[in-house]
C-alpha cells in the first residue's frame, strides 16, 4: 500500500514537472489595463513592461522589489526612460524582497492607485507562482492579465522554479 502511494505520488511530481516546463505561459495579447506591474528579476522584464507603457498599454508601471540603492534618475537613464514619464507614470517600488513581497507591495499599490485592472510582466517560468501570489493579495474584483517574457530557463531553474510554486500552492491551501 505504501508502495503504491509513494509510486503515485512520484507520479503526480513527474507529470506536475512536465506539465510545468512544456506548456510555460506565453505572452498576453494586446489589451488595456489600468497598470502593469513587473517584479524585478529575470532579464527582459522591466524592458517589456517599458514598452507596453510606451505603447500605451496602461497609463501606470509598478516596478517592484527595486534595490534600495537604486535612485530614479539611474533607472531612467539605465532603461531610457524620459523624465516625463518617470513622473507621471512610473513607480518604483523598494519594500519587495522576494516574490511574495512583490505580491504584497502590488496590492498596497494597487490599493492606493485605485487599480481595477492590471498586467503581470514577469518571465515565462516565474509567473505561475508570481501570479499565485498576487492572486492571494489582492481583492477578488482586480483583473489580472499575465503577460509572459519568454525566456530559455535551464532544468535547474524549471527544477527550482517548480518547487517553489508546490511551496507556494501549499502555503495557499492552508490560508484558504
Amino acid at each position: 500500500m505504501i508502495r503504491r502511494l509513494l509510486a503515485l505520488a512520484v507520479l503526480l511530481w513527474v507529470l506536475g514537472f512536465l506539465w510545468f516546463a512544456v506548456a510555460l505561459p506565453q505572452p498576453a495579447p494586446a489589451s488595456r489595463t489600468d497598470a502593469i506591474v513587473v517584479p524585478t528579476g529575470s532579464g527582459g522584464r522591466i524592458q517589456r513592461g517599458l514598452a507596453l507603457l510606451r505603447d500605451d498599454a496602461a497609463p501606470h508601471l509598478l516596478v517592484s522589489g527595486v534595490a534600495e540603492e537604486v535612485r530614479p534618475a539611474e533607472f531612467a537613464a539605465e532603461y531610457n526612460v524620459p523624465a516625463a514619464t518617470m513622473r507621471c507614470c512610473v513607480t518604483l517600488g523598494f519594500a519587495a524582497l522576494d516574490t511574495r513581497g512583490n505580491a504584497l507591495e502590488t496590492a498596497q499599490w494597487v490599493e492606493e492607485q485605485r487599480v481595477r485592472s492590471l498586467r503581470l510582466v514577469t518571465t515565462d517560468w516565474h509567473m505561475r507562482r508570481a501570479a499565485l501570489e498576487l492572486g492571494a493579495t489582492l481583492p477578488a474584483d482586480v483583473v489580472v492579465v499575465q503577460d509572459a517574457v519568454r525566456s530559455e530557463p535551464s532544468l535547474f531553474t524549471l527544477f527550482l522554479e517548480y518547487h517553489k510554486l508546490l511551496a507556494a500552492w501549499v502555503v495557499s491551501l492552508g490560508k484558504g
